[in-house]
């Protein structure tokens, strides 16, 4: 199966997310919150880089319940800002 390259909205997307997921982190090191993941730190370094821009919805909950984060917030929080401002001029 070949996977389709990712759009620029994707890649800032999963950027906003890495950016999230190292605020919420705070001082707890990577190898402590991926443990209570239950990913590795390399996942979890991947995706706080950018670099694992599209992570399964699996690995993002596990990832949200350690930081104590709900997966509304994380919608919120990654949503890209020109689709909200989009939105908000067709209503």
């Amino acid at each position: 199966m070949v996977r389709t390259p990712l759009t620029p909205g994707e890649r800032e997307r999963g950027e906003r997310f890495g950016v999230l997921l190292r605020e919420a982190r705070g001082g707890r090191s990577m190898v402590e919150v991926a443990a209570a993941a239950g990913v590795s730190a390399e996942t979890l370094r991947k995706i706080e880089t950018g670099r694992a821009p599209t992570p399964s919805f699996f690995t993002v909950a596990a990832l949200a319940y350690a930081l104590g984060l709900s997966l509304d917030e994380l919608a919120t929080a990654c949503a890209d800002p020109a689709e909200d401002e989009d939105e908000a001029l067709s209503a």
